[in-house]
């Protein structure tokens, strides 16, 4: 009895070192992550698409809708709701949501194929192969004759 309790003492110890180890494992794993320039690029961006989403949901807010509205005869798509019951569906909410994300759709779209456009010429300028003068082109001709001489 004796013995068989000093056998779970010390695997509770070896345990608890593996513990140890496999959460300071685990730290130096996610220090490693976080120190990676990929981390901030991220951070960064989810900030700025935080931001773009705010100057979207304001652009259909506050300008589009109400012109769509002007143009089918002043109605606010904000107020537009079918009831049934006691609940509300609210249907002109869901309407600016769709148009918020077909703005935000369209903008991520011509930024990536703007992007894209300007690595395509990034890369025909490096692909472009320089050309020699005519009488560095000379000198390496004659070079050439007098290495086969």
């Amino acid at each position: 009895m004796v013995q068989n309790n000093k056998d779970k003492k010390e695997k509770k110890k070896i345990n608890l070192k593996e513990e140890t180890g496999k959460i300071k494992g685990f730290y130096d794993d996610f220090k490693n992550f976080i120190s990676k320039g990929n981390v901030v690029d991220l951070a960064v961006a989810v900030v700025i698409g935080n931001s773009f989403n705010k100057i979207i949901s304001s652009l259909v807010n506050d300008i589009i809708m109400p012109l769509v509205g002007v143009i089918i005869g002043g109605i606010d798509f904000t107020n537009i709701k079918l009831t049934i019951g006691s609940e509300s569906i609210l249907i002109g909410s869901f309407i600016q949501n769709i148009i918020d994300f077909l703005i935000i759709a369209f903008s991520i779209f011509v930024v990536i194929k703007l992007m894209s456009k300007f690595q395509r010429k990034k890369e025909e300028i490096k692909e472009e192969p320089t050309k020699k003068a005519d009488d560095v082109i000379l000198l390496e001709e004659i070079r050439d004759l007098l290495k086969n001489k």
